[in-house]
Order: structure tokens, then C-alpha cells, then sequence
């Protein structure tokens, strides 16, 4: 009877055991927690998208990053977006992350299009599908490729300058980061038209950042002081270029028509910008992701269009 007695409470016990670990303390099961938690963080219940951003210090790609979250939040679709920092090593860590956090889908903003290319296809080889988006990479065949036409948009914005300033203009170029396909193709566009009608008496880089714009503009400044206009490759740079330059009259054009350069324009510091959609490739790319996830196929290429914003169209 007491043997009885004593393999009861232990069965009894080890029951209850059983029954607290079935239940968390704010009443939910270890497996739904678990469940949320994977679909939040690794994403691999249902398939996740991988977003990996050149960087999110600057309002271009913030506004893209907003754009694929919102449309993710629409689709019902688990984003995760991490943020290189304009840190080429930096993204191919973050991209490997993602990898291993199950991803089906890696939407990528290359801060190389070169150096990123290891990386991509290690991702390609496991299965994972690829979106590239505002720039390409180099050397690999991704599922599809969404960005504005640079060459197009650099060309406006270098026929716009010498209507301005006028034939064989001294001129110089803020270039972006080196080995970005946006810097290449923006350089490209410039080029087509410049070498032919402007004097292009120095292109440096300026890696798409402000502090480095205005840095890079006041050398470029005391070695021509007699220059007359200025095109960046992108609006971080051009407005760097606008607080060098103060008040002399040198007419300044960027790229990307973001908040700040549209009122610079305004203003009459800028004289024009490329508008793109940041927040529609940011859209368009989790779409994209979503139909790639659904086996379904889709365009190799997907271009978004461009448009030269002056003080004629500015309040538009």
C-alpha cells in the first residue's frame, strides 16, 4: 500500500511538473511564444524577406526602407532590415545573418555592387532568392532588378547645367561611393553630356554624404575658385556643396529630389534635383519578394522613372 501510495505522488508530481512547463507566465504556451518570437526575428515559420540597406544615414534610403515596410505591413509579409552603414563587410555579415535566420527572400542595396557579389551568391546557393534594389551587383545574375534609370536621370541633370551656365562651363563632380553601381551609372549619364559640352575640371568623391559634400567642395573651391557649377551624384552631396559654396553664384545640381533638396531649389540655393520613388522601389521590391515566394515569375528588370525637378516644376 505505501509503495502504492509513493508511486502515485510521483506520478502526480511529475503531471504538475509537466503541467507548469506547458504554460508561460503570461499564459501562453512555450509554442506560440516560440512561434511569434521566429516569425518576428527569424522568420522561418512562414518565410521571411531579408532587406539589407546600404545605409539609413541618409533620407533616400530611409524613405525606401519605409516603403518596403509599409508594403510588408500590407501584404501581411515578415520583413527584416538591417542597416550596413555604408560598411561593405558590414553588409555581407549582415546578409550571411540573414541567411541564417531562414530567409526566402533577400531584397539588397548594395554599398559595392562588387564586394557585395560573394555574398549573394552564397545566398543564391542556398536556395534564397534575390532582389536587388537602387543598385546592382556586379557580376551575379539576380531574380530581378529594380532602379531608376541613373544614366538617364545624370544626363538631365548635365543638359540642365549648361543651359544654364552655358557651353564649355568650368564645372565639377561630386561622386558617390566608389564601386556603386549608382555612382558608376550617375557618372556615366554626366559624362555623355559634360565631356562634350562642359569643362570638367575635377570629379572627386564624396561617398553620398553631406559632411563629406561640403568638405570636399571647399578644396575643390580653392583649387578652382573660378568654377561655375557643381553636379553630385546625389542630393546628401549637393547640399554639402550649397553650405561651401555660401552666397557665390554657382549653380548646384544633385539627385534624388529628397525633402531638404526640393526646399534648397525653393530657396534658389539648388538649382535642380532627379526625382526618383525611393518609397515605390522599397514597394515594389517586397511585391516582387512576395511573388518570388509564390513560385510565380517575374520581370528580370524593373525600371523606375525619373524626372528633373527645377523652379519651374518645384511647387508641383
Amino acid at each position: 500500500m505505501k509503495k502504492f501510495i509513493v508511486l502515485l505522488l510521483s506520478i502526480l508530481f511529475t503531471m504538475s511538473i509537466m503541467g507548469c512547463s506547458a504554460v508561460s507566465i503570461d499564459g501562453s504556451s512555450p509554442a506560440s511564444s516560440d512561434s511569434a518570437n521566429s516569425q518576428n526575428m527569424d522568420g522561418d515559420k512562414n518565410g521571411s524577406i531579408g532587406l539589407s540597406i546600404s545605409t539609413m544615414n541618409n533620407p533616400f534610403f530611409v524613405t525606401l526602407s519605409e516603403g518596403a515596410d509599409a508594403k510588408a505591413k500590407e501584404l501581411g509579409m515578415n520583413l527584416i532590415t538591417v542597416d550596413a552603414g555604408d560598411d561593405s563587410a558590414k553588409q555581407a555579415s549582415d546578409i550571411e545573418d540573414l541567411v541564417s535566420k531562414g530567409i526566402k527572400v533577400l531584397i539588397v542595396n548594395p554599398v559595392d555592387s562588387d564586394a557585395v557579389a560573394p555574398a549573394v551568391e552564397t545566398a543564391i546557393s542556398k536556395g534564397i532568392k534575390v532582389v536587388s534594389v537602387d543598385r546592382v551587383v556586379n557580376g551575379v545574375e539576380v531574380d530581378c532588378a529594380i532602379a531608376s534609370d541613373n544614366v538617364a536621370g545624370a544626363k538631365l541633370a548635365a543638359e540642365y547645367l549648361v543651359e544654364l551656365a552655358g557651353e564649355d562651363a568650368k564645372c565639377v563632380e561630386l561622386e558617390g561611393v566608389n564601386g556603386a553601381s549608382a555612382t558608376i551609372d550617375r557618372g556615366e549619364g554626366f559624362h555623355q553630356v559634360a565631356d562634350d559640352k562642359l569643362n570638367v575640371a575635377a570629379s572627386q568623391t564624396a561617398n553620398f554624404n553631406r559632411a563629406e559634400g561640403m568638405s570636399v567642395m571647399e578644396n575643390l573651391l580653392q583649387a578652382h575658385p573660378d568654377v561655375q557649377c557643381v553636379f553630385a551624384h546625389n542630393d546628401e552631396m549637393a547640399l554639402g556643396a550649397v553650405e561651401a559654396v555660401g552666397g557665390k553664384d554657382i549653380i548646384i545640381a544633385g539627385f534624388d529630389a529628397t525633402d531638404d533638396a526640393i526646399n534648397s531649389i525653393k530657396e534658389g540655393r539648388m538649382a535642380a534635383t532627379v526625382a526618383q520613388k525611393p518609397d515605390l522601389m522599397g514597394a515594389t521590391a517586397v511585391e516582387t519578394a512576395q511573388k518570388l515566394m509564390a513560385g510565380e515569375s517575374v520581370e528580370k528588370v524593373i525600371a523606375v522613372e525619373v524626372k528633373l525637378i527645377t523652379k519651374d516644376n518645384v511647387n508641383e
